[in-house]
């Protein structure tokens, strides 16, 4: 993920875990900084998951993927999800170029109609498969792509946590603002809180059942969205995280998303 230097002391600095800085503004930015300089290295990953989608009077549906993620250095990550059940989205691919900097990229290959779909900039803030994440949801969340203010300290799920509000700085994000609660100790988040266009609360994510790998890389392996407004829910629940594994650039081919098995 994007690295984003700071100067010392001028900005930031960290001392034993704890986050100095003279300004909210530098604060929130020294601590989502620390955050992401934690998670670099781990070079490429392999994940299986389980959604569950609930809509507003409890009925689910559950589906199956496969996630592959490979880390670009000075750049976002390229992430490729495939659905393997149930049978009407089977075959389904979805391809995520990250950047920090311009607008992501992103593909769908949908077997139905044997053709890729490319996501249009301006439909990042719709549902991902009808799941309560949205398509900028899934993409890597880097430094660049905002603007912080620290707003205080806090316990959420008996976690202590630094209060960090972001603003997206890039076009056609569905929100005007989130608010993240980060853990003290591992450095990821615990809560995060999305607000609509007309700064409504929308959406709340949690994130719990958190698995240390390689011994420095923490992922939840629960992940629950739910949507205020509509009073739909998403869980997805991760297993079977493996690092490392060899995958190239060639295997993040948006002309290959066709050939995804």
């Amino acid at each position: 993920m994007q690295k984003h230097w700071i100067a010392i002391p001028l900005l930031a600095l960290t001392l034993n875990g704890a986050v100095l800085a003279q300004t909210a503004e530098e604060k929130g930015l020294a601590i989502s900084t620390e955050m992401d300089q934690r998670d670099l290295g781990w070079g490429n990953e392999v994940s299986d998951s389980t959604m569950v989608l609930r809509n507003a009077h409890g009925q689910e549906s559950v589906r199956e993927n496969r996630m592959k993620a490979l880390e670009v250095p000075g750049d976002g990550d390229k992430t490729l999800v495939v659905f393997d059940s149930p049978r009407d989205i089977s075959g389904t691919a979805f391809l995520t170029f990250s950047h920090a900097n311009k607008a992501d990229e992103q593909w769908m290959y949908l077997p139905a109609l044997k053709r890729v779909k490319r996501i249009s900039s301006s439909n990042k803030s719709g549902p991902f498969l009808g799941s309560e994440f949205a398509y900028e949801d899934i993409s890597s969340q880097e430094v660049d792509k905002y603007s912080y203010k620290y707003l205080r300290d806090e316990v959420v799920d008996e976690q202590d946590s630094y209060v960090v509000e972001r603003y997206p700085q890039y076009k056609h994000s569905g929100y005007t603002r989130q608010i993240t609660w980060i853990s003290k100790e591992i450095y990821q988040p615990v809560k995060i809180e999305f607000y609509d266009r007309k700064n409504a609360l929308l959406k709340t994510l949690t994130f719990s059942d958190y698995q240390q790998y390689l011994g420095k890389y923490w992922r939840a392996l629960v992940l629950d969205m739910v949507n205020h407004q509509t009073k739909k829910s998403t869980t997805l629940t991760r297993s079977n995280y493996q690092f490392q594994t060899g995958l190239k650039e060639r295997d993040f081919d948006r002309n290959s998303l066709k050939r995804v098995r």
